[in-house]
């Protein structure tokens, strides 16, 4: 399981997408729930990068594919800590770590810092 670590080697899992959950819902949680349907490689739930809360979706990760037909079968509509899972194969990998880390606020403060540039030359043509 992830808790923003370096991911595992994930070449060759099977991704699965899971939406709709509360901002309570832990990685241990999705794991024990869907072990149940073969050997989970990994769990990743993606946080606000300023809150550091969950964004309320997860990517549950197989080794093999029949086990991830299985979890999307039985685990699409159920519910889980009041809320109901919608479960799908993920569309798109995991972004690298390098861009994920610290890329929010450095290209913040370019665009504020182009902005006020843009503000004081302005002023200074008035």
């Amino acid at each position: 399981m992830s808790y923003g670590r370096r991911p595992p080697n994930t070449e060759g899992m099977i991704s699965l997408k899971v939406d709709n959950l509360t901002y309570r819902t832990t990685a241990d949680m999705l794991k024990r729930v869907f072990e149940k349907y073969g050997d989970v490689g990994d769990v990743y739930i993606p946080r606000d990068p300023y809150k550091q809360e969950s964004r309320g979706f997860a990517f549950v990760r197989y080794y093999d594919d029949r086990d991830a037909e299985d979890a999307i079968d039985a685990m699409d509509g159920s519910m889980l800590d009041g809320r109901e899972l919608r479960v799908q194969y993920a569309r798109y990998g995991r972004p690298k770590e390098d861009r994920r880390r610290g890329s929010g606020r450095s290209s913040r403060r370019r665009r504020c810092a182009h902005a006020q540039m843009r503000r004081s030359r302005r002023n200074a043509r008035n």
